[in-house]
């Protein structure tokens, strides 16, 4: 991890993600009776749970108002949801208020031009594998998973790694974090030979 990377997010206290293209893999699917599904990755969601038992706070951002994003995320446990945000600048400005957070101290994940402003204002911003050339001229880092597969997760072993806590939860999983590559650790399958 670049120095300049580590030293940003040693200090974040919150992470919020854009859900579209974030969590999911920015696709809607609709059935004929208008009901609305999207698809959530579970390692995302774990690496989530993690972030949020070693301290950092997480919160959703969307644009979208969507009940599937209101059941994931009492899924996972977070309670600062904003949906509808039609000016996310706006609704970040009153996150910070509400935390009592420097932008500094917030980290913020999104894909699309929607999310520019809020990547701009952010301690730290990155972009998913597959954002839009012109979010990824706008960020501090651009993951290597794309939304919906593991960017997410990406993000949070970063923080938990900057933090010095990556020891901590090597520990208590019971895996040796010098000695896994990083591929299995996000759940690609090393080569058996």
């Amino acid at each position: 991890m670049k120095k300049n990377i580590k030293e940003k997010l040693k200090g974040i206290k919150l992470l919020i993600l854009d859900v579209d293209g974030v969590m999911t893999d920015g696709r809607i699917i609709m059935d004929n009776d208008g009901r609305e599904m999207k698809n959530f990755d579970v390692r995302d969601g774990h690496g989530l749970k993690i972030i949020q038992r070693y301290g950092v706070k997480v919160a959703l951002l969307t644009g979208r108002e969507s009940k599937v994003v209101k059941l994931r995320a009492r899924d996972l446990d977070i309670d600062d949801v904003y949906q509808g945000a039609l000016n996310k600048k706006d609704v970040f400005e009153k996150i910070l208020l509400k935390h009592n957070l420097p932008a500094t101290a917030v980290a913020f994940l999104g894909d699309d031009i929607v999310d520019i402003p809020v990547l701009r204002r952010a301690g730290f911003s990155a972009a998913v594998a597959d954002a839009l050339d012109v979010v990824k001229k706008s960020v501090d880092y651009i993951t290597k998973h794309r939304g919906g597969h593991g960017a997410v997760r990406e993000l949070c072993e970063m923080i938990l790694q900057a933090q010095g806590k990556w020891p901590e939860i090597a520990a208590r999983y019971e895996f040796d974090s010098e000695r896994i590559p990083r591929s299995v650790l996000r759940g690609k399958r090393a080569n058996p030979e």
